[in-house]
């Protein structure tokens, strides 16, 4: 560690303690908080001194097997989330080509992995029959359940 300070006085000079050693990235300057005592990096809570982690292979082990507490990034909650977008933006290319909304433009910027472009009447038509053909496939009977 180059140019740390190690301690840091609090309370008017009573209490003296471990300064938080994360520095910030653009002036480089010293976090000004003291480090928590259980911290093994020595920083203070918000730089995650808190955190301890998994330190023997038991517990490693334990949290390489534990649930996730949401399910929000997890490869089926980002694929959903992508095919929305693809959706929704080519439902808004749509209305621009069917002049169904006035004053409205073609988005810009980045467009999800799977978007095609709509541009023309012909587009749409193809839109509307991926996503017919796609509710078919989703709603496919079930052989099991027929009783004869």
């Amino acid at each position: 560690m180059d140019n740390l300070e190690k301690l840091i006085v609090l309370a008017g000079g009573r209490i003296k303690c471990l300064r938080c050693t994360a520095k910030a990235k653009g002036s480089q300057t010293q976090c000004r908080k003291a480090a928590l005592r259980i911290s093994r990096t020595q920083k203070c809570r918000l730089h995650g001194g808190k955190s301890k982690g998994p330190v023997t292979a038991e517990g490693k082990r334990k949290s390489a097997i534990a649930p996730l507490k949401t399910g929000r990034f997890t490869k089926e909650a980002i694929l959903r989330d992508s095919s929305s977008r693809v959706t929704l933006r080519q439902l808004r290319d749509a209305m621009v080509v069917l002049a169904m909304a006035q004053g409205m433009k073609k988005l810009r910027g980045r467009k999800p992995a799977a978007y095609i472009p709509i541009e023309t009447l012909q587009d749409v038509w193809e839109m509307k029959l991926r996503d017919a053909l796609q509710r078919m496939e989703r709603v496919k009977p079930d052989e099991e359940k027929i009783i004869l």
